[in-house]
């Protein structure tokens, strides 16, 4: 279901960014080269010249809850987004529920299984302290603290979940401190809209810091890819 789903949305979103980038290396008119070379035509501009950009490829960073009833969510963004691995300069993915651990190793290009990827990531990474509910202040916290190498300026980052903590401490500084070093961030929540904020979800906190989009279809996520995604 989820190879299915994965293909011809990977397939689109090459294409689409591909065309951005292209766009975007064409430029804009130089207007003192452009006024310079009609110099030789008497004042009338024959010919504009542009100035022309380069674009170096993005750098994406993804951080995904994989507990429970959203780790099926996360399964499709990560492997959507290990299909556009050839779009940018570098591509690394960290997973938690209580804890974080890097895990683009076990999406490396090409080797990633679609069934069950969660349960594999859970199996192999570090991912939970002593209670198997997701805490999303501690992951951050975590993320911030060790890898905080992972984010620059040409870094945008995603945020796969849904925000509920347990009750726990969002850890909103940590947050705070991601967005402070990325170029920008974005954060996919898979709840409906009308239930942030509901119980121990910190949806609304979160979504003060950094941009917060309902996503909960593999349509939605694609569209939103598209959209979101940088030159």
């Amino acid at each position: 279901e989820l190879r299915r789903a994965v293909a011809p949305l990977a397939r689109k979103l090459a294409t689409r960014l591909a065309a951005r980038r292209r766009r975007a290396a064409r430029g804009t008119i130089d207007l003192r080269r452009t006024l310079r070379s009609s110099l030789s035509t008497g004042g009338v501009p024959m010919r504009p010249v542009l100035r022309r950009r380069r674009p170096v490829r993005p750098e994406l960073v993804l951080l995904c809850d994989v507990s429970g009833s959203v780790s099926g969510f996360s399964d499709f963004t990560m492997l959507l987004v290990q299909a556009l691995h050839d779009e940018f300069s570098k591509v690394r993915v960290f997973a938690f529920v209580n804890r974080l651990d890097e895990v683009t190793g076990l999406l490396g290009h090409g080797r990633a299984d679609p069934d069950g990827l969660s349960a594999r990531i859970r199996a192999e990474a570090t991912l939970t302290g002593w209670h198997g509910s997701s805490d999303y202040g501690v992951a951050l916290g975590e993320f911030a603290e060790r890898y905080a190498g992972a984010v620059g300026p040409r870094t945008t980052v995603f945020v796969l979940g849904d925000g509920r903590t347990n009750m726990s401490d969002p850890n909103l500084p940590a947050l705070r401190e991601v967005a402070g070093r990325a170029r920008r961030v974005y954060w996919l929540n898979p709840e409906p809209r009308d239930l942030w904020g509901t119980g121990d979800s910190a949806a609304p906190a979160y979504a003060d810091l950094v941009e917060m989009h309902e996503c909960r279809t593999a349509r939605q996520v694609g569209a939103l890819i598209a959209r979101l995604l940088p030159v």
